[in-house]
């Protein structure tokens, strides 16, 4: 994501080392190779990893959890939604290679096995499972008291998933096609989604001092509470309307942590500007304004009220908006891809590059 926030270093998150430390994985994790040589399809750097499984045929994986946003669950005892972020974490990304999600298995870490705190987190995860057309066919339940501790204990859990999902080798949407003068189509989100919350918990809750039952004006009436356990979008049914049509879809990027950063993880050999972003939802103004975080940053760290893009070719981004409007109210042509390498830019100033 470039240069590291320094708001969300203050807060707790060297995104600097993060990056380093996730290279420091990947080095080691390449030694290992099975006796019949990989079955790895060459993604780097895209959402999710893809394996040929059979002639032709690839098995997309993706894994991710839902991060600090569980401490405001756990605050509020509201559980309920957050196994749709789970869900949608992981198929989000998977959808992002041309990949129909399938299944999904969970795994939470509690510090204590309560049945009914379970059954309350478990509903969610099957309501995600509804909304993005998939099965949970299993998942294992971790009670660990020394390494896990609440907000309050003993009520502390993580929760966190792996997805598959099938694709057809050569219809992985790679990112390859994309080309300066393409189209970039947003889709709304539904707030800060799982990413951030380090920094905006401490901006709101710390440095605004705000109750999680408070209304500020920016919230239009809803509490903080509300706006921080906002559930994630999913968004395979619309991407995958969006795949089946008769639209070139030249790349797609779930719009997590770094913002709209990730459109590089598609191609690198472009640039990517932002002319007219989506309405942004109360919850970033007020982080900003609480936190003393730049324009700047708040692009570099959260969605900004779009959590997932197509890129299409110009002639095409009308019919891709109507497509995922269809499942997203809202969705726009948003930017386009230009030729300075490397760079992303919101209405001409630079976040990238």
């Amino acid at each position: 994501m470039g240069a590291m926030s320094e708001a969300y270093a203050a807060a707790g998150v060297d995104t600097d080392q993060s990056d380093k430390a996730v290279a420091a994985i990947v080095g080691e994790l390449k030694s290992a190779k099975p006796d019949g040589g990989s079955r790895v399809v060459p993604l780097p750097g895209h959402y999710a990893s893809v394996l040929t499984v059979a002639p032709g045929l690839g098995l997309a994986i993706a894994t991710d959890g839902v991060g600090s946003k569980l401490i405001v669950a756990e605050q509020t005892d509201r559980i309920e939604t957050v196994g749709i972020d789970c869900v949608a974490m992981n198929v989000n990304d998977l959808v992002c290679v041309g990949a129909e999600p399938i299944a999904m298995v969970d795994y939470i870490a509690v510090e204590e096995s309560d049945p009914a705190r379970l059954g309350r987190i478990a509903a969610g995860i099957a309501e995600g499972a509804r909304q993005a057309n998939i099965e949970i066919p299993g998942g294992e339940v971790a009670v660990l008291p020394e390494l896990i501790r609440g907000h309050p204990s003993p009520q502390g859990f993580d929760l966190c998933g792996a997805a598959v999902g099938t694709v057809a080798i050569a219809d992985i949407i790679t990112g390859d096609a994309i080309a300066p003068g393409d189209a970039l189509v947003g889709v709304p989100s539904s707030g800060l989604h799982s990413n951030g919350y380090t920094l905006a918990r401490r901006a709101v809750l710390e440095q605004g001092g705000l109750a999680l039952d408070a209304t500020p004006e920016e919230l239009g009436g809803a509490t903080v509470a509300d706006a921080l356990l906002e559930p994630t979008l999913i968004y395979v049914r619309a991407a995958l309307a969006l795949i089946r049509s008769d639209v070139d879809v030249h790349g797609l990027a779930h719009i997590t942590g770094g913002g709209v950063a990730n459109l590089l993880r598609l191609g690198k050999d472009v640039g990517y500007a932002i002319d007219t972003p989506l309405p942004v939802p109360g919850i970033f103004p007020l982080v900003q304004r609480l936190g003393n975080v730049t324009e700047r940053e708040m692009w570099e760290v959260f969605n900004m009220g779009c959590g997932f893009i197509a890129t299409v070719p110009a002639d095409q981004a009308e019919q891709a908006a109507a497509i995922l409007a269809e499942h997203h109210e809202g969705a726009a042509v948003i930017g386009r891809v230009t030729a300075d390498t490397g760079s992303v830019t919101v209405r001409g100033d630079s976040i990238l590059g």
